[in-house]
């Protein structure tokens, strides 16, 4: 996610951090550019669905011991978020949406295999009028209660569920995107009278039922439909389209690469597809405003360049596809994986007349690798996805010479402090979407490097996403990581300090920085 912060000249006069409180819970050289062209179509693809084979204790089994599924995983800083008992392995959401009036039906179909003997699990829901629910195609019954940051929906199976056995569950459920709801919602809406999903931190629940927790990553299968006039986007391949006979068209996505909920990209809107590629070949997927195709055509494909930019310092790209959906709607910045959601606000010039808003490009290109792919286990845990994303930003901002590093990162270090006393350290925040995440992160970064040297710490910051691509992460695994990777025992205090001390530690090369009083 994107925030006022170390982007550079002018891009921090777009927004604001999405959501940063009241969530209870949220280089290669230049090439040439790819080609663009309009269109609806898109490689046919199918990615086959499968849940790891689990077989299920036979009844009566010794041992067999059902009891509730936890109502939350633990994380610190959202207790409640997410459950316990299962792990979901895939799911399968099919969305109608009517623009304008906001009405929507859906089916969330959930794949998942038990962790424990269950005799009842939870899961995440927030303003939805439940219809129906079965797991493993019988009917169970169920209960609404209120949570921390929405509704928790408890299902009882008819028969308990074997710690190990795989099972399914259907839920059927209708709404209104506009609808009260327990918690903040992550609806976007535009004039066009459609909608786009701001799903972090804790808001997927708003649009589906779901195991609501980053640790929780599974792979998705989208079915969204559209009337006349609308297209829909989801994150994954577009693997192909249906016409209904209700004169809507159904487009199909698959993401064959795990996904946490809070990245999820579902909207139905008035926009053209524009479509290019990469240096290197990967399909390149864009959704711009339906009439300004023009207007964006070379935004969007400053994108090779960047994913060239980036490649260069973390490895390939870690998914299938990637692209922007840019929408009149949202003011801010976004991640979703394989499908960044931007604003049309950030595409303005600084007051030097330069580009900025592609380092909010970059940045949210970054976190495709840091936070994406290599998922924090928990939101306390968030400077690694927002501390990479801001100081490659900054990186990309000082090399096209928009911004100075050095400059930026003094000044946040003469701030931090009182960042550290009032909303914690950046491995230990209070909350999301403060500076200690985001430039605090990039700082300890910056610091990392100076201590290690230019060559050390690209290896660094290039073999984390390689080595932990598709998982869940901590604080505690990079900085193992950076002592393994340095062969400096050393680092372990080094980067403790910098990222749960209470004051900043000495800056490696710049004694004469200091706090502000």
């Amino acid at each position: 996610m994107s925030r006022p912060s170390v982007h550079g000249p002018g891009a921090d006069t777009a927004s604001g951090p999405h959501g940063t409180t009241a969530r209870g819970p949220r280089g290669g050289a230049p090439g040439r550019r790819a080609v663009l062209g309009l269109g609806a179509g898109a490689a046919l693809a199918s990615v086959p669905v499968g849940a790891p084979s689990a077989s299920a204790r036979p009844a009566g089994a010794r041992g067999f011991d059902p009891r509730p599924g936890a109502p939350g995983v633990g994380d610190p800083l959202f207790p409640t978020l997410g459950n316990g008992g299962y792990q979901v392995d895939h799911y399968d959401l099919t969305f109608d949406f009517t623009p304008v009036t906001y009405d929507l039906t859906g089916t969330i179909r959930i794949s998942a295999h038990a962790t424990q003997d269950l005799s009842s699990f939870n899961l995440d829901t927030d303003g939805h009028t439940i219809d129906a629910v079965t797991v493993n195609g019988r009917r169970a019954a169920w209960a609404l209660s209120e949570g921390q940051s929405g509704q928790e929906l408890t299902v009882t199976p008819a028969a308990p569920l074997h710690n190990g056995a795989g099972f399914t569950t259907q839920i059927r459920y209708h709404g209104n995107g506009k609808a009260p709801r327990s918690g903040l919602s992550g609806w976007v809406f535009g004039a066009d009278g459609g909608f786009a999903c701001a799903a972090q931190s804790s808001r997927a629940d708003t649009f589906f039922p779901c195991n609501d927790t980053p640790s929780d990553k599974a792979t998705w299968t989208f079915h969204i439909s559209a009337p006349e006039g609308y297209v829909a986007t989801a994150n994954g391949r577009l693997t192909h389209k249906t016409r209904r006979a209700d004169d809507r068209t159904v487009w199909h996505f698959a993401l064959a690469e795990r996904m946490a909920t809070e990245l999820c990209g579902i909207a139905v809107v008035r926009g053209t597809y524009l479509y290019g590629a990469s240096h290197r070949g990967l399909p390149l997927r864009h959704v711009v405003p339906l009439g300004e195709e023009d207007a964006y055509a070379p935004v969007v494909a400053r994108t090779a360049d960047h994913l060239a930019w980036l490649e260069a310092k973390f490895g390939p790209y870690p998914f299938s596809l990637y692209g922007l959906h840019i929408y009149g709607g949202y003011t801010d910045a976004l991640e979703n994986q394989t499908l960044t959601l931007m604003g049309t606000n950030w595409f303005k010039p600084d007051a030097q007349g330069h580009p900025a808003w592609e380092n909010t490009m970059v940045h949210e290109l970054t976190h495709q690798w840091w936070g994406d792919s290599v998922t924090p286990k928990d939101w306390q845990q968030a400077w690694l996805n927002e501390g990479p994303a801001t100081y490659y930003a900054a990186l990309y901002g000082e090399e096209h010479g928009w911004s100075s590093m050095a400059a930026t990162m003094e000044k946040t270090y003469r701030g931090l402090d009182a960042v550290r006393a009032k909303d914690g350290p950046p491995g230990l925040p209070n909350a999301l979407g403060g500076t200690n995440i985001y430039d605090g992160g990039a700082l300890v970064l910056y610091a990392l490097r100076l201590r290690v040297g230019g060559p050390a710490f690209d290896r660094i910051m290039l073999n984390w996403p390689r080595l932990h691509r598709d998982s869940n992460v901590t604080s505690e695994d990079f900085i193992r990581h950076a002592v393994a990777t340095g062969r400096d025992a050393s680092l372990d205090p080094f980067l403790r300090a910098w990222l749960f001390a209470p004051a900043n530690p000495p800056m490696p090369g710049h004694p004469e920085w200091s706090a502000t009083a």
